[in-house]
């Protein structure tokens, strides 16, 4: 179980998503409103914003707090915030690489919570660039296996301009460049095929096997990170084969 594709899936069996909704339309909610303010309220115009509406959409997250984030970020209502993004760069445990992508009003009290998180859970903040050349940003759409005919499915990605198709255990990972991530999801959406998750994220090139009890100490550390309000996304190269995760529940 590879860090850069099964995170979700560890937060989905363990029914952390449900459990933490109001903290995802929080994370969301600045993303679109720091999209906005950056490339303008027109998601045909402005590519992230775009893509933070349909991550938002995918969460069923009320069409008036999406325009509301919207109109926040181009100051056609008062209250917006002025975040600042951050990414920090780290070492988990058993030397395990981690990014993590902030959205702050304040870098001191931001970069002293994550530098505290790590050092609490096996792991240490790093310098700038020290794990961040591990990573290449990819689109993302993760499939279900059970029920998917896999040859078609691969068909369909390749033919649709997809770079690479994982076949994991129980899951099907689609991986496109990210200028053609929406194009590759559409195919998708006309075909009607269902998918887990979709989305554009930090890609690690390789990954840093963990048995216990590092593997232990490595969820601990993620989740902590992702549970902190600044914090948007956390990426890490980490490898956990199934049978512990077994033993982990």
């Amino acid at each position: 179980m590879s860090g850069h594709s099964k995170w979700s899936t560890i937060k989905r069996k363990k029914g952390a998503i449900d459990a933490k909704r109001g903290k995802i339309f929080t994370k969301l909610i600045k993303e679109i409103t720091l999209a906005a303010r950056l490339g303008g309220g027109d998601p045909e115009a402005n590519a992230r914003l775009r893509q933070a509406i349909l991550a938002a959409k995918e969460e069923n997250m009320p069409k008036d707090n999406i325009e509301r984030a919207i109109k926040k970020g181009t100051g056609a209502v008062a209250g917006g915030v002025a975040y600042e993004e951050v990414v920090y760069e780290g070492y988990g445990p058993g030397g395990v690489a981690v990014l993590v992508e902030v959205m702050t009003d304040n870098k001191n009290r931001t970069v002293a919570e994550i530098r505290h998180i790590f050092s609490k859970h096996g792991g240490n903040l790093g310098e700038n660039g020290c794990v961040s050349w591990i990573f290449a940003k990819k689109g993302s759409i993760t499939f279900e296996k059970k029920g998917m005919d896999v040859d078609q499915l691969m068909e369909m990605a390749v033919e649709a301009g997809a770079e690479d198709v994982v076949e994991e255990d129980s899951e099907i990972q689609v991986l496109t460049d990210p200028g053609s991530f929406e194009k590759v999801k559409k195919a998708f959406d006309a075909r009607g095929l269902k998918y887990v998750e979709a989305r554009v994220g930090m890609i690690p090139q390789n990954t840093v096997p963990l048995t216990l009890p590092k593997a232990e100490q490595m969820l601990k550390l993620m989740e902590k990170l992702e549970d902190n309000d600044d914090v948007q996304n956390v990426y890490a190269n980490f490898d956990i084969p199934d049978d512990v995760m077994e033993k982990l529940g």
